[in-house]
């Protein structure tokens, strides 16, 4: 079972490692007044960041649209 996170002790919009095993980050997303703990990024996928790859992933999740910090596809995005 993964430990508990503090939302408190959590900075605003400051991704770290996910003690999910499951998902590779965490954030605690502020935005307008509004909090939320978010994990994202599958955790058994591998490396590839070529620029095809990138270029595919930014399409495939629409990072070019407007997205709230209040979802993991702003994160997802934003991060990598």
């Amino acid at each position: 079972m993964a430990k508990k996170l503090n939302k408190k002790t959590m900075k605003c919009n400051t991704p770290q490692k996910s003690p999910n095993p499951k998902k590779k980050r965490v954030v605690k997303a502020c935005e307008g007044g509004k909090e939320k703990i978010i994990h994202y990024g599958a955790a058994g996928y591998g490396h590839n960041i070529s620029s095809a790859a990138r270029k595919s992933f930014r399409a495939r999740h629409k990072c070019d649209q407007k997205n709230s910090k209040l979802g993991a596809r702003y994160w997802a995005c934003k991060d990598w």
